[in-house]
Parts: structure tokens; sequence; C-alpha cells
């Protein structure tokens, strides 16, 4: 400790005015906010640094898990979290065995699709042999949720298991059925009735919940990460409020609540997220004044967001979801589910299944991420997200609140419309790569082909979905259906002059319109006009892209267009990049468009599928 201190000693301390005097100084007139303050599609700015002084005023800091406000969870001794496994075949028998093959491989809680449970004999099919006492079981898309309660309370009896010890879930969520409708389907005190009925019914399962908040689904329709904490608190409370005026304990109905939140691409925000929701649950459930402390206990699932999966590339969704679940399991989360990576355009297998187990298995066996609870504690920069995260959704909650609550704004279109808002932000920023999806719109495998492989084609629901891939996709797989019967649009790189120039632009021009399958004919460079324009027009291209410097466009690429359109007209002839001093020379000269990076790459890609794929 001694050799440690004089370490530390022998380094003056530096204030924060000198840090910011020397980034001034780098900058060299540069203006600081635009190079270096991020501002988020929450709508909050996050500063280049932080520095113990920027968490001094947090109110929590000092506090430790299983404290209020439980920002750092509610886990003492470990880490622990439940690798879920999703099972979606409808047959009992088969998903049995499914279930019982992923408990022995590392899972140790599965969500069963009970579309097809229906009389007691499918539930005991459907559990034969799996130890409730040990294994978390979760309940979705049952046709009657009351049925299956009553199926699975007999069940219980019949095996003797412990009511105590038994955990689990249905996936009851009427406010997301809600939301795809623009309604309630029925008349609100018809529904709750029915919860009522299921609360009544699973009373002395005291660890099993009847209400699943679904946060996923307003992540996966592309809401931002303050929308989905935001509407999640306001659909938490409309229960809340319908059951304490009711005369329930509040912390009777809370603990009978679990949240499925998304765990999305942006990994530190994620691991803020969770740590956020955590103290805005306690801030609310506060206000109702619970007799016991077990109201503040949340149980959060984190399922993998399908937003920034991609068809294309898929292995890479195997790298997104290893960074998703790490995220997940430093935020504290109860139970992680991350997707297979080809769930996209094949139906359930048991390989990427097993990847997607093995995923979690690595992250706790190799990695001890479950050994250290809330490891990002004191972290300055999470601290601050954290909170920034928890001001902009606790300021969406309260408006929510001052609207007359979640199912008013959900029947007003309102908050759809908020989230298409997002969702169209989030788009465009795809489209024009100020967002990258590796492989989609940003460095391509041009000869991947993917058309053949897809198995599944989604049902589109009244509001679908949407993953951030889709319209490159469609893209590619136009490109695709157009190569069988024909051949694949060819793009001729015609380099000219300046080695380094003409080497740069023909990699953006090899990306761009790699985007969409196209196939790219590469060129060693020539000496002079004439031998490349011989080569370009021999290799009968689609298009050919002159790639040069801006300077030498004004004389190499004015020659080389009208040595083109002399010999054949009807080949669209581009220039890579924006010429602005030579813009309208090219013009004249006959060529037809400029490719550069301020261009909006699907909207370009789509036309030039328009006009080449006939």
């Amino acid at each position: 400790m001694a050799n440690s201190k004089k370490l530390f000693e022998a380094f003056p301390e530096i204030s924060t005015q000198e840090w910011e005097a020397v980034i001034e100084k780098d900058l060299k007139g540069a203006d600081y906010s635009k190079r270096l303050i991020w501002r988020t599609e929450e709508g909050f700015e996050v500063r280049p640094y932080y520095r113990a002084e920027d968490i001094q005023d947090i109110s929590y800091i000092d506090s430790l898990p299983d404290q209020f406000p439980y920002t750092r969870g509610y886990k003492t001794e470990s880490n622990h979290w439940n690798i879920m496994q999703e099972v979606n075949h409808k047959d009992p028998r088969e998903a049995n065995k499914i279930a019982k093959d992923a408990l022995k491989r590392g899972a140790d809680k599965i969500d069963f699709n009970a579309e097809n449970v229906k009389t007691e004999k499918d539930l005991e099919d459907l559990l034969q042999g799996i130890d409730l006492e040990k294994v978390e079981i979760q309940f979705n898309s049952a046709e009657d949720y009351h049925s299956l309660i009553s199926f699975f309370q007999k069940y219980i009896e019949k095996t003797g298991a412990s009511k105590d010890k038994i955990r689990g879930a249905i996936h009851f969520d009427i406010l997301a059925c809600a939301m795809r409708h623009g309604k309630l389907l029925k008349p609100q005190a018809e529904v709750f009735a029915k919860i009522e009925k299921i609360f009544e019914l699973t009373r002395d399962l005291k660890n099993f919940k009847i209400l699943n908040i679904n946060g996923l689904e307003l992540n996966d329709r592309g809401a931002t990460i303050t929308q989905e904490l935001g509407y999640v608190l306001g659909m938490a409370n409309e229960y809340l409020a319908w059951f304490t005026e009711k005369g329930v304990p509040v912390h009777e109905i809370a603990r009978k609540i679990q949240f499925t939140l998304s765990v999305g691409p942006n990994y530190f925000m994620e691991i803020a997220k969770l740590r956020s929701i955590r103290m805005l649950w306690s801030t609310m459930i506060a206000q109702y004044k619970p007799e016991c402390d077990c109201a503040y206990r949340l149980q959060i699932n984190s399922v993998a967001s399908s937003w920034n999966k991609t068809l294309f590339d898929p292995y890479v969704n195997i790298l997104r979801s290893t960074t998703e679940g790490m995220a997940a399991a430093l935020g504290g989360a109860d139970t992680i589910a991350l997707n297979p990576f080809d769930a996209i355009y094949k139906e359930d297998n048991e390989f990427s299944s097993r990847i997607n187990r093995n995923i979690q298995v690595i992250l706790k066996e190799e990695s001890y991420f479950d050994k250290v609870v809330d490891p990002a504690a004191g972290s300055y920069y999470i601290e601050n997200l954290t909170v920034s995260i928890a001001e902009h959704a606790w300021k969406l909650f309260q408006e929510v609140e001052s609207q007359g609550g979640l199912l008013k704004l959900i029947e007003s279109q309102e908050l759809q419309a908020a989230i298409e808002e997002s969702a169209a932000k989030k788009l465009k920023d795809i489209a024009t790569r100020k967002t990258v999806l590796l492989g989609t719109n940003q460095y391509p495998n041009t000869n991947e082909a993917m058309l053949d492989k897809i198995e599944v084609t989604p049902e589109q629901p009244e509001n679908p979905t949407l993953r951030a891939a889709q319209e490159f996709e469609k893209l590619r797989l136009q490109t695709e259906q157009f190569a069988q019967k024909s051949a694949r649009p060819t793009v001729y790189l015609l380099k000219l002059g300046n080695l380094a120039m003409r080497q740069a632009r023909a990699g953006f021009i090899t990306n761009f319109f790699g985007c969409a399958g196209y196939e790219i004919v590469e060129s060693p460079g020539f000496a002079t006009v004439e031998e490349g324009v011989k080569a370009a027009l021999d290799s009968k291209p689609s298009m050919i892209v002159i790639c040069s410097s801006d300077e030498e466009y004004a004389t190499l690429g004015v020659e080389a267009v009208q040595q083109v359109k002399k010999a054949a007209p009807a080949i669209p002839f581009i220039v890579a990049g924006n010429p602005t001093e030579s813009i309208e020379q090219l013009k004249v000269a006959g060529v037809d468009d400029f490719i550069h990076i301020r261009l909006n790459v699907l909207e370009t890609l789509q036309k030039y599928n328009n006009l080449l794929l006939k």
C-alpha cells in the first residue's frame, strides 16, 4: 500500500479546467460541442469524459446493493441470473423434450409456448419430468390464461411441489395488445376483472408473476431507451392504481409484476438502463407507501432486441448478442434471453439455440460475470448515464400520468405516434450510415446469398415490429431474385489518376453499391483514359464509376465520360465524390450521378434498383 501511495503521489492532481484547456488547444478552433459532445437519441448530452466531481451530487452513490433506491439491485451474494430458453414448439410433448435437453445444457428457465395447452393432460405432457422447485417456468401465447393457471395449480398439487419454492410467470400483457390494436378489445372493467381472477388464483403462489410489462415490444417498434422505460412505468402504474383502488395492498400486486425489457447494442447505455429502471420503480412504489419492502423488488427479464439483428452476415448477430448479454448481466438482470442468431430466417434449431445458451454459460463459467454484484457502481460515466436516463424517463412518465395515464395515450394514438417518430429517426440514421450495421449498410459481403436460405417469413401483425436492416435487406433480396433470371448488376471501378484517392474512393463505392448486392468489378488502375475506358466497356458493366481526385475530375473525368457516352450512351457514368468546383462541367460532359458520403444510401440504392432491375 505504501508503494502504491508513493506511485500516485508522483502524479500531480490535474484540475478539470486544466484538462479543458488542453482539449481546446488540441481542437485548434474546432467546435467543442460538435466534435466531442454526443447528443443521444434519448435527448441528453454525453460529455467526452467524467471525473470524480461528476458523481458527488448523486444521492444514492454511497448506497449498497439491496438498499433503497435499489439502483445497485437486490443481489448481495452473487450476480446470478437465469439463462432462459424459449421453447416455441407448439406440441406439448415435443416442447417438453426440447426443454429438458436445454436444461441439461445450461438453461435454468424455460419460456413455453402454451397455445396448444388446452387440457390438464396437455400441461402434464408439457411439464413432465421438470422440477418446478428448481426450474423457473414461464408461459406465453395461451388462449385462456385462467384455465392454464387452473391446470397449473392442479399439477402442482398432484406433484406435491412446494408453492413457496415455485417461481414462474405468465406472459399476460393486455396493454401491449391494446397498443397493437389502438385500444382494449373489451371494456376495461371486463379486462381487469379477468386479471383479478388470475390474481386470486395465484395469490398463494407468491413468486409467480401474472402481469408482464413488455418493454421489448416498445423497443422493437423503434422506441428510445427513455421511451421504453417511461412507458413501462406507465403500464405498471395502470395495474397498481387499479388494484390499490380495489383495496389490494400495493406490495401484493407489485410482486405479481415483472418487466421484460430489451437489451440493445449501446453497451454502456444498456447497463445504465437496467440500473435506472430499478431506481425509477422504487421511486414510483414509494408513492404508494408499501407495507412490505418486497414491493420494491422488481424482477427484470432482459431479452436481446431484434431491432439490430440482420438477415445478411447473420453470424455477426452472435457478436451482437454477446455484447447484449454482457450488458444485461452487468446491469443486474434476473433473467437473460438471447435470441438465436438465425431466428430471422430459420425455424428453431438445436445448433443456434445451443450457441445462444453457450454465450451466457461462457459469461458465467469463464468470464465470471455472475461473481460480482453491480461492477458498474462508482463508474463516473455509467453513474451519470444512469441518472440521465432516469431523469428523462421519469419526466416522460409524469407527462403520461398528466394526460390521464398510458391507456388513454394508447387510445389517442399519441404513444404510437411518438414511437413512430423515434423509429423514423433511427431508420434515417441507418439509411444515411450515421449508424452502422456491419454487413448491411457498411462493409457488406457482396457475394453472400440468402434468398434460398430463408425458411420462415414472419407474420405481419397490424402494427409490425421493425428491424433496422429490413429495407436494406429488401434491396439485397431484389438483386438476388433478379440474378436468378438474369445477372447481378455490375459496377466497374474505373481508377484513374492519384493512387491514394482512387483507391480510397474505390473502397467507398465498393461498400456503397455492395449494400444492394451488386457485383463490383475491380480494375488495377490505368495510366491513360483511353486504356481505362476500353477495359471498362469490354467488361459490359451495368454502370461505370470513375474513381479519382476532385482536382483530376475536371480533366480525366470529363475526358472519360465523353469517351464512354460516345461509345455506349446508355451505360450510367458516375463520379465517386462530390467535386463541387467541377460538377457543372462534368454534368455537361454527360455524368449521370455523383456518389458521396452526404447521400441517403438507402434512397440512392432504391433508385438504382428501380433503374437496373428490369
